[in-house]
């Protein structure tokens, strides 16, 4: 990642949150700590940030929060092909006229194009599902109300009288932040409380993760695994978290995406 876009990333993440940890924007930007510390410190002599013990902050803090975890356009170039043969392989469960339900996130963004083809009645809270899938394809879409998070491009109600509960779903499709023996997990309350409330719209959970989310962790859990139906993943995905998913009684996809045939022939 070059040093303007990691800037991007940390001006964008301390307005978020009253003060923002150095670890935090290791994971943001998939920077090392020293790299952080330089950013931080460059960023502090621009008087574009202020800096402090352990993080930065904002000269002037949003009002209004915004929620935690890499924006839509980082994650968007992370792991795309695993990403892309994840999405095939999910619609690849969809019958004609199904309704399904999709999270946003940017594995699950990739679903749309394998969905051209298709005539499904579509649920999103996501901005960019919902308008490919208007503009390229015949499906129906129906979105959600709330508040428009612009870093992760989706829609979030806090209330429990939204459309959500008028949508009775074949299959939830969702990503995640990590998975582990506790359970899927997310970054922030306000997705776990939407999330939760889409599980219970659906006959079937699917959870599109790429490989990397085996070693990715978070402070909170969405849903145990014992709640997932299906996981689809990419063949990068060790033996060991085969097992747990496995053990879990959930159905596993692996999606061949090349990349671990390209690697081994280097």
């Amino acid at each position: 990642m070059h040093e303007k876009e990691r800037h991007g990333i940390i001006l964008s993440a301390v307005q978020d949150r009253p003060v923002v940890t150095v670890a935090d924007l290791c994971g943001l930007t998939g920077a090392s700590e020293a790299t952080v510390r330089r950013d931080i410190a460059a960023l502090h002599v621009a008087k574009k940030l202020r800096r402090v013990r352990g993080g930065a902050e904002a000269l002037a803090p949003n009002q209004f929060p915004g929620l935690a975890g890499r924006p839509f356009s980082v994650n968007q170039t992370l792991h795309i092909r695993q990403k892309q043969a994840i999405a095939r392989a999910a619609v690849e469960l969809c019958d004609e006229g199904d309704a399904i339900i999709i999270n946003g996130g940017t594995t699950t963004f990739q679903m749309v194009h394998p969905l051209a083809t298709r005539r499904c009645q579509v649920f999103t809270n996501s901005f960019p599902i919902a308008e490919h899938l208007l503009k390229h394809s015949k499906n129906s879409v129906l979105i959600s109300g709330g508040v428009i998070y612009r870093e992760q491009n989706i829609v979030l109600s806090p209330f429990e009288n939204d459309v959500t509960r008028n949508f009775c779903a074949r299959r939830l499709f969702m990503g995640a932040q990590g998975v582990g023996p506790l359970g899927v997990m997310e970054a922030d309350p306000l997705i776990i409380q939407a999330e939760q409330k889409l599980i219970g719209q659906a006959d079937e959970l699917v959870l599109l993760v790429d490989s990397s989310k085996f070693e990715s962790r978070s402070s909170l859990v969405l849903c145990p695994l014992e709640e997932i139906d299906v996981l689809i993943t990419d063949e990068g995905i060790s033996d060991r978290a085969a097992a747990m998913v496995e053990s879990a009684d959930i159905r596993l996809v692996v999606a061949p995406s090349g990349t671990a045939r390209e690697e081994a022939a280097s």
